[in-house]
């Protein structure tokens, strides 16, 4: 008899899974974290490599055949290789990728190159040093830069995703679409989410479309390019430029209809939807002595509650936690 798949009230398949592996990160974003700090859960909170690699195998035989490592950053835990050489032995699991503020996994590259992973996503919101340091509150630029051509020279696929906001990093939009002139990069530009840890949050002034006019602006020939039906950003080329740049309404969620994703946070919470409360918590349930049938149960009947879209998510949850937390 054959497992049962992801499949939710409104027919949508999840087949991609966002493992948060740590809450824990060397940056300090301002819309990822508050100011004054976070309180990190205790080492005991967190899924321990096995328990990760365990509900990995289950979320795989249900269907997932994509896991995405988030964080935090994932390389500030330690034993991180092994449990991705690991992770990447599960049957029916034909990619892991991973996000990363790209300080840490210079160093990792053969090994990630051995383990067979070839895409990595590096959060990279300004291209002026300065402007690097006010929005991570981190003096990291030239070790992230570098490590960008690093991936691209040992055959990475990179996309850059920046969190576009007035009075932070306006002037970087045009910079960073010329970066894809000579490079084969993929540059991901993202609306401004609620996730920041606090209980303040306005409307970001800077939507989708105002990305989009702003950069036709600049490039009056944009060559649009086809999506994946599942794609959450819309892409396009400048004629004759080596790379691509794409546009993510994460905000106002335009996409929601073909989302294929869930989500599980360092601490077992399982999410349906990035602006919906968690469904249940999957650490717990390992804890308490719960089977493998009984988690693969929570975890259908989360899937078949999931809501329609972002929007009726949010409606039922007050609070948004920082993304440090939620992995994005």
């Amino acid at each position: 008899m054959s497992k049962p798949l992801l499949i939710d009230k409104y027919g949508r398949q999840l087949t991609y899974l966002r493992l948060s592996v740590t809450d824990r990160c060397n940056f300090r974003c301002y819309y990822c974290m508050p100011e004054e700090g976070m309180d990190f859960a205790a080492r005991q909170e967190l899924l321990s490599f096995e328990e990760l690699y365990q509900l990995s195998a289950l979320f795989c035989s249900l269907g997932v055949n994509k896991i995405r490592i988030t964080g935090g950053e994932p390389f500030v835990r330690a034993g991180i290789i092994p449990f991705l050489r690991k992770l990447s032995q599960i049957p029916g699991l034909e990619e892991i990728t991973i996000t990363t503020n790209g300080t840490l996994s210079k160093k990792h590259i053969q090994a990630l190159k051995e383990i067979g992973i070839r895409k990595i996503n590096i959060s990279l919101d300004s291209l002026d040093r300065e402007r690097f340091h006010q929005i991570t509150r981190r003096d990291s630029f030239e070790a992230v830069y570098a490590c960008i051509f690093q991936l691209l020279e040992s055959g990475f696929e990179v996309k850059l995703n920046c969190v576009v906001a007035e009075g932070k990093n306006i002037q970087d939009l045009v910079p960073f679409v010329e970066l894809t002139k000579d490079y084969p990069l993929a540059v991901r530009f993202l609306e401004e989410m609620p996730f920041n840890g606090t209980e303040t949050f306005q409307t970001p002034q800077w939507s989708y479309r105002k990305i989009y006019a702003h950069l036709n602006a600049h490039y009056p020939v944009l060559e649009q390019l086809p999506n994946a039906p599942s794609s959450t950003s819309v892409n396009y080329r400048v004629p004759g430029y080596e790379g691509t740049f794409g546009i993510i309404p994460s905000f106002s969620r335009t996409f929601c209809g073909t989302c294929n994703r869930i989500r599980l946070g360092a601490t077992g919470e399982l999410r349906t939807c990035l602006y919906g409360p968690p469904a249940t918590n999957l650490r717990d349930l390992l804890r308490l002595g719960f089977s493998q049938e009984q988690i693969e149960q929570e975890i259908l009947d989360a899937v078949s509650q999931r809501e329609k879209d972002g929007f009726a998510a949010e409606a039922s949850h007050a609070w948004h936690a920082s993304m440090s937390l939620l992995g994005g």
